[in-house]
């Protein structure tokens, strides 16, 4: 086990369990190990820590919580990238943004697509789409 120290205070972790961005987040090029925290309470939201930098944290949710018909389905390069098969599960999350006025929205846009058989994640950015990286949370 390791240790950082975060936001979050003392942060234990097994570098095995990281999860793996190899080409960073958007933005975020140097950042590519991240501890997914445990979820205090119910809900659709979760942090991810990173590893490389503690003062770094990102909210996560399923956008089809919010967004019933949204989908986004990996190509092969994205695939490869996640170092997983046609037949394996990849799940679509999106960056949550809470800014002051506590108006909520999710980077649909630029979707994070994860592999959990590989521990690996890679942030697209979508083409020729109505989402935007600031959608807001439906009334």
């Amino acid at each position: 086990m390791k240790k950082i120290l975060t936001r979050f205070g003392d942060v234990e972790y097994d570098p095995e369990n990281l999860l793996y961005f190899p080409a960073g987040l958007i933005g975020f090029p140097n950042l590519r190990s991240f501890i997914v925290m445990p979820n205090k309470k119910e809900g659709p939201l979760f942090w991810i820590q990173s590893v490389d930098d503690p003062e770094i944290a990102f909210v996560l949710t399923d956008p089809t919580n919010f967004f019933l018909e949204y989908k986004v389905t990996p190509d092969d390069t994205e695939r490869s990238s996640l170092q997983i098969g046609l037949e394996e599960e990849c799940y679509i999350l999106a960056v949550v943004t809470v800014p002051p006025d506590q108006k909520i929205t999710l980077n649909l846009a630029a979707p994070i697509l994860f592999a959990p058989t590989s521990n690996r994640a890679i942030q697209v950015i979508l083409e020729n789409t109505e989402y935007q990286s600031r959608t807001p949370l439906p009334s």
